[in-house]
């Protein structure tokens, strides 16, 4: 599917147990396992393009997987040398998190992706890792899959990191565990901490004070991981969205974690007047419940703290914002220009090509909020771009293409979406 015509809609009201279950969860568990001793349990894994390809990677690491297409059992003996090359497919947490997991691993790895992933930057990772004996190598010097990795012995480290990015501290915090001492990660803000949540709850050495994390090596096998996904807030930010810019609107979000560090964007779409509830009704690995989101008339917000806390729900923020009565700003974002695109650049545009004023600057934009209009926009790959403009036709009527992206996060979406509006696809 190449191309999909979105009508414009009229007030809804519905809730749904029907959104995606978390991507960054899916991933950490079947990994995580690996490091488990005994049968780690996952139900509601998140089957999409970008999971699925990292429970292919740990099957072909020698895991044993048995997956009755609700739960998932995985039994590991170690980490195994693999005959095949590792695809991450999309996923820059896939790829960032196995150089991790496999820098300390006896035998030889090879770790790829497509031709998206391919151009992202893996330095990030790939420096700190070297720094401390690991052997990895790709173009650019290591920076650009495809990557190879030799496990190597790994030095204990006190590494204090210039960007907030979960994704650097779970990769870290995986070389850690197998390192010959004590080690400690400090970053200048806090980002997701699932990678901790989860690998405590699994028996880890790992004690969090504000933004210092310490580590300590396994020695032994952690207890094996039991945990349901949750629903994913990233993707349920987008009908939290949906409900916030239709006038009359509003829609139950079920089942979805309540993590702090995750719920961000909806705390934006508060400050911009959006009326919302929580209700926790688990917590175990993660605090879990529903998130309740009304129409009300929005106001212009400036978003500069915490950006690492709703990087990934900007797109769709920005759709918010493009409605909202007032100059919104967008600042210390420079990490948007490094993701599946470099989504400053895809916003600006796609709201420009919309109707709405927007001034690019290299670490944010401002948009001044309008009337939007109807479009095309070209997703460029990028499966929150797609989704974000075409819930931004629900008020104007859009056509948006490149789509297959939605598939590595987001397979359900638009059975959902056509609760609320008509659909074409060309």
């Amino acid at each position: 599917m190449s191309l999909v015509e979105v009508f414009p809609a009229k007030s809804f009201s519905f809730a749904t147990s029907e959104i995606a279950p978390d991507k960054s969860i899916s991933h950490r568990s079947v990994m995580f396992a690996m490091l488990a001793e005994g049968v780690s349990t996952i139900d509601n894994f998140l089957r999409a393009e970008d999971t699925l390809n990292s429970l292919e990677i740990v099957k072909n690491l020698g895991a044993s997987v048995e997956d009755d297409g609700k739960t998932i059992k995985i039994s590991s003996n170690g980490i195994q040398e693999s005959f095949e090359v590792l695809d991450c497919g999309n996923s820059g947490t896939g790829m960032r998190l196995f150089c991790g997991l496999l820098s300390s691993a006896n035998g030889h790895f090879v770790l790829t992706g497509d031709k998206y992933l391919r151009r992202r930057p893996m330095k990030r990772v790939a420096d700190p890792l070297k720094s401390i004996g690991a052997k990895i190598d790709g173009r650019e010097n290591g920076n650009l899959a495809p990557l190879s990795i030799r496990g190597a012995s790994l030095k204990a480290f006190n590494y204090e990191s210039k960007i907030a990015s979960a994704q650097v501290k779970s990769c870290m915090i995986l070389a850690a565990l197998r390192a010959d001492g004590k080690c400690t990660y400090t970053e200048p803000e806090l980002s997701r901490d699932h990678t901790e949540r989860m690998l405590r709850g699994m028996g880890a050495g790992i004690e969090v004070d504000g933004l210092k994390t310490t580590i300590k090596p396994m020695e032994k096998l952690l207890s094996p991981l039991t945990i349901r996904v949750p629903a994913d807030p990233s993707s349920a930010f987008f009908f939290a969205v949906a409900a916030a810019i239709t006038e009359g609107s509003d829609v139950i979000l079920e089942g979805v974690t309540l993590n702090p560090t995750r719920i961000e964007a909806f705390k934006a779409l508060e400050r911009m007047g959006a009326d919302i509830t929580y209700t926790l009704t688990e917590d175990k690995y993660e605090p879990i419940g529903n998130i309740h989101v009304k129409y009300a008339p929005l106001q212009a917000i400036t978003v500069e703290d915490n950006i690492s806390w709703l990087i990934d729900e900007l797109p769709a923020l920005s759709i918010a914002m493009a409605c909202a009565e007032g100059d919104s700003l967008v600042k210390n974002a420079e990490e948007l220009r490094v993701k599946e695109s470099d989504r400053i650049s895809t916003v600006v545009e796609g709201l420009k090509a919309a109707g709405i004023t927007v001034e690019e600057y290299e670490d944010g934009y401002k948009i001044t909020g309008g009337k939007l209009q109807k479009a095309k926009v070209d997703s460029d790959g990028d499966h929150r771009i797609a989704m974000s403009f075409i819930i931004a036709g629900l008020k104007c009527g859009m056509e948006v293409s490149d789509l297959d992206c939605i598939n590595t996060s987001f397979p359900n979406f638009f059975e959902i979406l056509q609760k609320i509006t008509k659909v074409e696809f060309k």
